[in-house]
């Protein structure tokens, strides 16, 4: 048993790279990769002719050096090109608009700078209980798919 291990281990290494290489294009993390590139060093022992419990040794020495040595660092260097435009919910947030239709504590309507028309309601806490239209608010929170409005600051003619 231990000498067929031993031989067609290569075979179990190539179907365990490519298993992991394949997560990772699913999941985009590096983990897999790092695991994948620990399953290479396990078939390059199999390779020597190394015992299965070497290989395995060697496969996650391999592992953990890359998952916590080559990892971290990678991930924050492709992250610090991040976009830094603000996307969906995040673009939202302070945004102003004009009032369509009377908004309360319980509800309006609203049209946002950026064309759309959302249903609203007046942030809690609030001195006014309803802001007429025309008026102009600012976004402040979105719950759902209601924009959480407060009454924007009148400016001095």
């Amino acid at each position: 048993m231990d000498a067929f291990a031993s031989e067609f281990a290569w075979i179990v290494w190539l179907v365990l790279i490519l298993l992991f290489v394949t997560m990772e294009m699913v999941t985009l993390d590096l983990t897999f990769l790092m695991i994948a590139a620990g399953s290479v060093g396990g078939l390059a022992s199999a390779l020597i002719w190394a015992p299965w419990w070497l290989q395995l040794i060697i496969a996650a020495v391999v592992s953990m050096a890359l998952l916590f040595g080559i990892r971290p660092p990678l991930l924050r260097v492709l992250r610090r090109g991040g976009d830094p435009a603000r996307t969906n919910v995040d673009a939202l947030l302070g945004m102003d608009g004009r009032v369509v239709s009377t908004v309360g504590t319980s509800g309006g309507q609203v049209r946002l700078a950026n064309g759309e028309t959302w249903t609203s309601r007046l942030s809690p806490g609030l001195d006014r209980q309803v802001v007429e239209p025309g008026e102009r608010v600012l976004v402040t929170a979105i719950d759902g798919a209601t924009a959480v409005v407060i009454p924007a600051e009148r400016k001095p003619s």
